[in-house]
């Protein structure tokens, strides 16, 4: 099996453990009445996993992701980084000339708009 599949997999149970503990966690803290809720419930066992399902489908993707960009070559500590000590460019606002006409209220607008 290629590296990569492995590492997918593997981060995958890491995101899934992680999704159980989160949604034991949700349910120990009473999280806004959770536990309560599906503790008196016949379909506890469907909300349960549907709980962990969605948050597995999270948690699998962000560990995925932190384990893609760990995964690259460290910066050389020699080159600077940070950019540059360059001022930037002082920004004076400009005036917008803007003309206000007035309103045109007629027989007609007043019935409309009941002024």
């Amino acid at each position: 099996m290629p590296e990569l599949i492995r590492l997918y997999i593997r981060q995958c149970f890491i995101g899934f453990g992680i999704a159980i503990a989160f949604v034991g966690m949700l349910y120990a803290f009473d999280i806004g009445g959770l536990w309560s809720l599906v503790s008196h419930s016949d379909e506890a066992v469907l909300v349960t996993a549907m709980l962990v399902i969605s948050n597995a489908v999270v948690f699998c993707g962000v560990q995925f992701a932190i384990a893609i960009m760990r995964m690259a070559e460290p910066e050389d500590k020699d080159t600077p980084r940070g950019g540059t000590r360059a001022r930037s460019p002082r920004l004076q606002p400009s005036p917008i000339p803007v003309v206000r006409r007035p309103r045109k209220r007629g027989p007609d607008l007043q019935e409309r708009h009941l002024v």
